[in-house]
């Protein structure tokens, strides 16, 4: 398959290494990856704001980008991004009164994928160390993310695919299905309410005895990772991406 890259901001800015990993997952299956060159944010803070008008340009950005016939399917790190492409894209376009963009939106939305629901659900990837050489001799625990819980229904995609990582150990979360406190611009409206989250998420985390927690969405592992940090805790965070792109020759750890 041809599949397009949507590397979305924060991992682009904080975790290109997100990014390569997706791609050398990919490129191990025998996929062609491509980066559409025009891609920005896709204008999901501006949209969870209540900036609407302002989301606009910025969400037409991403569908003039990913609206073309030059890839099959597109893929992103993160469920969040691909909750907006899936189901705001089209909503602000259909509240702001422009059917055209919506019936585009519903194209680009449709062949957007997170990646463990292109590698589970569309490349049959259901034994990471069989069909992905990936390994990663650590004991992690996990955390999924409230979008690809809540708006992408990712049930036990991620979770399945890490622990058929060669030579991992996974421990179970305690409250795993709470949120982490990040929430995009939550954190910073209601830092204190923000804070308490995720002091309960580090709390879990560290009672659970693994040396890294993963899951799919830089953003809240990016926000967990600064409360382990903060707290002076031994675990750090990693991408599952990273944990996928890992093998004998080439663990990637954090």
């Amino acid at each position: 398959m041809r599949i397009a890259l949507f590397a979305t901001c924060i991992v682009d800015a904080m975790y290109p290494e997100t990014a390569a990993a997706t791609v050398k997952i990919l490129r191990r299956l025998g996929h062609e990856v491509v980066f559409p060159q025009d891609q920005a944010c896709c204008g999901q803070m501006h949209i969870n704001s209540g900036y609407m008008p302002e989301a606009l340009p910025v969400v037409e950005n991403h569908i003039n980008a990913f609206d073309t016939d030059d890839y099959d399917v597109a893929v992103a790190p993160s469920g969040s991004c691909v909750a907006s492409v899936r189901h705001q894209h089209g909503f602000l376009a259909d509240r702001l009164g422009r059917p055209d963009l919506k019936e585009r939106a519903k194209r680009v939305g449709a062949r957007t994928y997170e990646l463990s629901q292109l590698l589970t659900d569309v490349l049959g990837v259901t034994d990471a160390a069989a069909q992905l050489g990936s390994y990663f001799p650590q004991t992690i625990t996990y955390h999924p993310s409230c979008h690809g819980m809540r708006s992408l229904k990712l049930e036990d995609r991620q979770l399945n695919l890490l622990k058929s990582v060669g030579g991992i150990t996974v421990h179970e979360l305690p409250e795993a299905d709470q949120c982490c406190g990040f929430g995009g611009t939550f954190s910073i409206k209601n830092s204190e309410v923000s804070t308490a989250m995720l002091e309960d998420k580090v709390k879990n985390i560290c009672s659970t005895s693994a040396s890294l927690c993963s899951g799919g969405d830089a953003s809240c592992l990016m926000h967990i990772g600064g409360g382990l940090s903060r707290a002076g805790a031994k675990p750090t965070t990693l991408h599952l991406a990273n944990i996928l792109a890992s093998t004998q020759e080439e663990v990637l750890v954090p």
